[in-house]
């Protein structure tokens, strides 16, 4: 069951904001007009990936330099080893909806 997580305007295109719904820290990304939802707590130390750099469709985690694939939470380069949960996206008129 998808879920009202965001709406698409909080969300500009290039930039990201962190969530919080069903007990879950999301970051939603926009990356070229398509929104993309993985974990926002670093698998590696707990930083807030929200608060770090969104290059193409990766984020690098502010703390200690991982990055995560935004498609899918994997990790494209450590110290983090374990992937970000990720989050099937669908955008219904304004809102962005989640299957959490």
């Amino acid at each position: 069951m998808k879920i009202d997580i965001a709406l698409a305007k909080d969300v500009e295109r290039g930039k990201m904001i962190s969530v919080e719904k069903n007990g879950k820290d999301i970051l939603i990304a926009n990356v070229d007009g398509n929104y993309y939802a993985i974990g926002n707590v670093c698998t590696h130390m707990g930083c807030k990936l929200s608060e770090g750099t969104l290059s193409g469709n990766t984020v690098q985690c502010p703390c200690h330099g991982s990055i995560f694939n935004l498609k899918t939470g994997e990790v494209e380069k450590g110290p983090a080893e374990k992937p970000e949960p990720s989050y099937e996206l669908r955008v219904d008129g304004d809102r962005i909806l989640a299957d959490l």
